[in-house]
């Protein structure tokens, strides 16, 4: 039974408000404040003012209402950077819509699943991929298309399509906000230790949270620029960055992606002071002229202060955090030096707890599971989508959600990553879990049994590699095999959840109750 607290409506911080009362405040006092720049590849650069930005995500939300999508709807948004996937995102939850952010990576076969699991009623998508959401959304009501990919030029779809422009219509027919900060916002699939990702259910109040704690983490003022080209479909780039420079009223500087060669003329032009990092970024950066001077305070990344800053001029904030957890749970000082490469101490949101194989707290030195307490609805998710089973199977008895991570604690409260107890893979920042990639090879009638480890890889953190025994002698070659299981892969996971390599054995290394020893199969990597 879960013992958690879960959100009082009544009685919290953003009682009275969601998410529309907020940007309508953003915008009285932002004013003519420079809120949002588009800094496509190709193309012009595109300026919104608070007030503008906030016009456009109203009047997209109104475009909405009139074509039917009410309170609790949800809608797929399958896009890369865009300032439309950004209006589309807060213009869902300005009539209550619950935007459902997916993968721009994901195979038709994930796209699919995320659309059923969340019974999309639409989506909003670019041309680039529009046929694919049309096939993964045959019983869609209707798909909106950009008209361009991310700032690109892109051949208009069709007319099966409706134009994204015809969603905007004057906002002031539309009711009131029911200043309901428990109802949902938004949904993010995310990789866990099952074969298919769970739904994290966000609501209004977890929204506001993330952003409020958020710039209070980052030391975020009106007069900070952050540099935006982490996926807005992630919950970096979504609060860390988004929602947290919108609370403190500075500008968002948005990009398609992370482009090394364009990283410092953009920073410049724009006086950019704070950008989230992760490691193979920054690896990237340093092959890169960079300038005498610039403005940036301080780089997010997953640990602080790490040996690069003397290079670059700029200090790194480390953090940790979850979709699960909305925000940063552990993160550096922004005005205090930290621990070099910890994660930071204990954010003052959450109750942080560290906690041995026994189940007793860890001392100073020791490692042990990381586990984190808050108010679901507010702190934490609200829930796993549909899936009460998964939900209550996250916390323990006492309340404690379960983060999967293994940290040390160091002395003075600081914490050290050590590693993942879940069976999960970090490949350049997405998270894969191994039994996705596992339940695709194991489909296969030739395979016995399969086992997906991570590789370390200097630019990717790491990649991942399968392990196939096969049900017995084959007709065709090994190498033969290993391309028809890559090519299946490649079919029906995004990219980044391929295995790089697949390595046939006779026999798995065997650990206790017979299960496979993943860390023998990861040392026969590292010693190969």
């Amino acid at each position: 039974m879960i013992t958690s607290p879960i959100l009082d409506p009544a009685c919290n911080p953003f009682a009275g408000m969601d998410v529309r009362v907020w940007l309508e405040g953003a915008a009285r006092r932002g004013g003519d404040k420079l809120c949002l720049v588009w800094e496509p590849f190709d193309g012009t650069t595109e300026r919104w003012t608070y007030k503008e930005f906030v016009d456009r995500v109203a009047r997209f939300g109104a475009g909405l209402y009139r074509r039917g999508i009410r309170q609790g709807d949800t809608l797929i948004l399958h896009m890369d950077n865009a300032p439309e996937q950004l209006i589309a995102w807060l213009g869902c939850s300005w009539i209550g819509a619950v935007a459902v952010t997916t993968n721009a990576k994901s195979s038709l076969d994930e796209l699919t699943y995320f659309a059923e699991k969340s019974k999309a009623r639409a989506a909003i998508t670019q041309p680039v991929f529009a046929s694919l959401t049309a096939e993964a959304m045959p019983d869609a009501e209707w798909i909106a298309v950009t008209h361009t990919n991310s700032g690109d030029p892109a051949e208009p779809p069709g007319d099966a399509f409706l134009d994204y422009e015809a969603l905007s219509s004057d906002p002031r027919g539309l009711p009131v906000s029911d200043r309901d900060c428990s109802k949902p916002f938004g949904i993010q699939f995310t990789s866990g230790t099952t074969s298919r990702p769970k739904g994290v259910v966000w609501t209004h109040a977890n929204a506001l949270w993330g952003a409020q704690l958020s710039a209070i983490h980052e030391g975020l003022t009106s007069s900070d620029v952050h540099l935006v080209y982490l996926p807005l479909f992630h919950t970096n780039a979504q609060v860390y960055s988004v929602l947290a420079t919108l609370w403190a009223g500075g500008t968002i500087v948005l990009q398609p992606r992370f482009s090394a060669s364009r990283f410092w003329p953009v920073s410049l032009k724009h006086g950019c002071t704070w950008s989230s990092m992760v490691p193979f970024m920054v690896q990237a950066l340093l092959k890169q002229d960079k300038p005498d001077t610039h403005s940036y305070r301080f780089w997010g990344n997953g640990v602080c202060d790490i040996p690069t800053d003397a290079h670059f001029g700029v200090r790194t904030l480390g953090w940790w955090g979850m979709t699960e957890t909305i925000t940063h749970g552990i993160v550096g000082s922004v005005h205090d030096k930290d621990l070099p490469k910890s994660m930071g101490r204990p954010s003052i949101g959450y109750e942080i707890g560290v906690f041995r194989n026994d189940g007793q707290r860890a001392r100073t030195g020791e490692t042990g599971d990381l586990r984190v307490k808050g108010v679901r609805g507010l702190s934490l998710f609200l829930e796993y989508l549909d899936d009460e089973s998964a939900t209550a199977a996250s916390f323990d008895e006492e309340g404690w959600f379960l983060t999967g991570d293994r940290v040390t604690l160091a002395e003075n409260g600081w914490l050290v990553f050590a590693d993942r107890a879940k069976d999960m893979l970090k490949v350049g920042g997405e998270n894969v879990a191994a039994s996705e990639v596992e339940r695709v090879i194991a489909s296969l009638d030739f395979v016995h049994e399969v086992a997906v480890v991570g590789r370390p890889d200097t630019m990717l953190n790491e990649v991942p590699v399968a392990f196939v025994k096969l049900t017995g002698a084959q007709q065709l070659t090994e190498s033969e095999l290993a391309d028809h299981i890559v090519a299946i892969c490649k079919r029906q996971l995004a990219a980044f959840k391929v295995p790089q390599e697949v390595i046939f054995v006779s026999e798995f290394p065997r650990a206790t109750l017979n299960k496979i020893a993943k860390a023998e199969l990861k040392k026969q990597l590292v010693t190969a």
